[in-house]
């Protein structure tokens, strides 16, 4: 009989947070139906939790009688710091890439249009190093590892437009064949990382993964970079290795699932 009620506890569990986890930025407040036809479960059931709920702060009831996370979650989310914004999830990410690697490692974000701006790095203590100084100027997509990684998760229509636009040659190695570039976002995602060698900076090379939100869509990347003459193609292998873990750990804070991601990275395959 315990183990039974115990069973029932847990699938409770379960249904609560398939109803929290239908919230997002795009959907703030739901009617019962609403979460009904989100979660499969019956509207009775959906009830009977949402009185659960209400009762233990986790949803509010607005003024229109639908529902909207509570102020339980909030104060959590506050109390415990929870980073707010990709820099801020992160930094001390960063600093043990910095660590692991002994190269600079930075955080970027992509922006609406077809650009991505570094947010802030953690220098390499090598004398000979990577420095970023473009913060917060847009940087055009696809150029570097960065501006790779990033382009070869976003959603296909995003790619086209890109790729059927102009593609700025800045050194004699930065790709502007949009078959190769396409041939090369399959290989990325496959890898789950980005390689770049001396294609936008002279001297440098880099390797970046991305950061997925709670959505399922990737809003940045991080990357560990340094001068060519410390970056053999094996070593770029070996911090792409490092680099993806961290990204996919920033991305856990930021809310992301797998399953999320994986929704979001099938947007990204024509």
């Amino acid at each position: 009989m315990q183990e039974i009620i115990q069973r029932g506890s847990v699938q409770s569990i379960d249904r609560a947070v398939a109803i929290l986890r239908c919230f997002d930025a795009r959907t703030p407040d739901l009617g019962i139906s609403d979460l009904s036809r989100a979660t499969g479960l019956s509207t009775s059931t959906v009830h009977r939790l949402l009185l659960a709920m209400l009762e233990n702060g986790l949803i509010r009831q607005t003024a229109q009688r639908r529902y909207a996370i509570g102020p339980l979650v909030a104060r959590l989310a506050h109390a415990t710091g929870v980073p707010a914004t990709l820099r801020d999830a992160a930094m001390p990410v960063l600093r043990r890439l910095r660590d692991d690697s002994e190269e600079t490692a930075a955080v970027h974000e992509l922006l609406p249009t077809a650009h991505r701006m570094v947010l802030d790095q953690v220098e390499s203590r090598h004398q000979l190093r990577r420095t970023y100084t473009e913060f917060g100027i847009p940087v055009p997509l696809p150029q570097g590892a960065p501006g790779k990684v990033l382009l070869a998760f976003s959603p296909w229509e995003r790619q086209v437009a890109v790729l059927t636009g102009r593609l700025e040659q800045v050194l004699p190695n930065t790709i502007t064949d949009p078959d190769v570039l396409a041939t090369q976002f399959a290989e990325i995602r496959a890898r789950g990382y980005a390689k770049s060698a001396t294609e936008r900076t002279q001297g440098i090379c880099s390797v970046a993964a991305p950061v997925f939100d709670y959505s399922g869509q990737v809003v940045g990347c991080l990357s560990i970079s340094g001068p060519e003459m410390r970056m053999s193609p094996q070593r770029l292998d070996e911090l792409g290795a490092l680099v993806a873990p961290a990204a996919w750990e920033v991305s856990e804070l930021l809310g992301a699932t797998t399953a999320a991601r994986d929704r979001g990275v099938q947007q990204a395959v024509r």
